[in-house]
């Protein structure tokens, strides 16, 4: 612990408070009035609390099948798997799907429960370098070079998660078609604010039988868990051979009910998009004015470099009713320690133009 604090990495657990510039609630509906009115409704009809059990037991609840069978046909693809969190959904396909003599390619950037999944599964894991299609490339011939046999599979973010950038998916699927290999795309910044009716970026890939797809429901869904989507076949392995879906109690079938009505709220009330579409603009005109780089997403990275300075930013925001975070090594690389800039519907127009004059004071007081 005292070699976090040296490094100014000590991390410690805080409340919100303030406007909110920090969760990944885009799209305003963790306090969805639908939402809550869906769940209620579901409890007064008999829907129990928990699960009580792992679904291949007694935790499979009609909840879990409608919402899987929704969220299939709403992404397009064949079959839907609900887990209890983006984090095991990540982990549990990665340690399943790839096999021993396949091969992983993680982006380098990629969230953490990748990196975990891949190093703690069966097949060779190999880095490429942020959004390097060529580099994706490179490693598959290079590991074809050396004698292996088995499957690519190729692991990405479509949005990244501290960077806000976007992953090149039409060049990574040619990849992947050219080599017979898998892409694994992790949609979890991107499903309900891009794409069409917000099926996020990989939209176009959905249903394909090298492509699988993850979406969280903890972030612009507004509730909690995360919906593997793809092929049957794949699914069918994942019930009889994936050890944190098999052995894990199953996730609380009202919450199951909240993700199924958040996609029908991310499908009908198309006003949020373009909500958040007008604060992602406001946000990057701003950054534009005080000569920061914008990434064109509700995500913004405020790079500071130095760990002490970036947590000073943080907290004198914090102390003026901004709720931004500062991001540290390890989360991020060693150098690149941020303010991490969330837009959310829980926050207005005049709060954004605040939040940046604001912090074009405070980046002054402390450089």
């Amino acid at each position: 612990m005292s070699g976090l604090a040296r490094k100014n990495r000590l991390r410690a657990l805080s409340r919100r408070a303030g406007l909110d510039f920090a969760s990944n609630d885009y799209l305003g509906l963790a306090r969805s009035k639908r939402m809550a009115e869906a769940v209620a409704a579901a409890l007064a009809a008999g829907t129990p609390i928990g699960a009580t059990g792992s679904r291949l037991l007694r935790g499979n609840d009609p909840e879990h099948e409608v919402l899987e069978a929704k969220a299939a046909g709403f992404f397009g693809a064949e079959r839907a798997l609900f887990f209890g969190g983006g984090y095991v959904a990540n982990f549990a396909v990665l340690t399943t799907l790839p096999q021993k003599g396949d091969l992983v390619v993680l982006d380098e950037l990629i969230h953490a429960s990748a990196h975990e999944g891949a190093r703690a599964g069966r097949a060779e894991v190999t880095e490429a370098a942020h959004n390097d299609a060529d580099a994706v490339d490179d490693a598959i011939q290079t590991w074809r070079a050396r004698g292996g046999t088995g499957r690519a599979w190729i692991v990405v973010e479509s949005l990244y998660s501290m960077d806000g950038d976007r992953a090149p998916l039409g060049e990574l699927i040619e990849i992947a078609d050219r080599h017979d290999a898998f892409l694994f795309v992790d949609e979890a910044h991107a499903t309900g604010v891009y794409g069409p009716d917000g099926r996020g970026l990989a939209h176009d890939l959905e249903g394909r039988d090298n492509v699988v797809v993850l979406h969280t429901c903890g972030k612009a869904l507004g509730a909690s868990g995360a919906l593997v989507t793809a092929p049957e076949l794949l699914c069918d392995y994942l019930v009889n051979r994936c050890r944190p879906f098999i052995y894990a109690t199953a996730p609380s079938p009202p919450m199951a009910v909240a993700a199924a009505t958040a996609l029908d709220i991310v499908a009908d009330e198309l006003d949020r998009r373009e909500r958040l579409a007008g604060l992602v603009a406001l946000a990057s005109k701003k950054a534009g004015e005080l000569g920061l780089p914008a990434s064109g997403s509700q995500i913004l990275p405020i790079i500071v470099g130095d760990n002490r300075r970036a947590m000073a930013l943080a907290e004198a925001l914090q102390s003026r009713g901004f709720d931004v975070r500062g991001i540290r090594p390890p989360t991020v690389p060693e150098g690149t320690a941020r303010l991490r800039i969330s837009l959310t519907l829980n926050v207005a127009e005049d709060d954004v133009s605040a939040l940046f004059d604001a912090l074009a004071e405070e980046w002054e007081r402390t450089r």
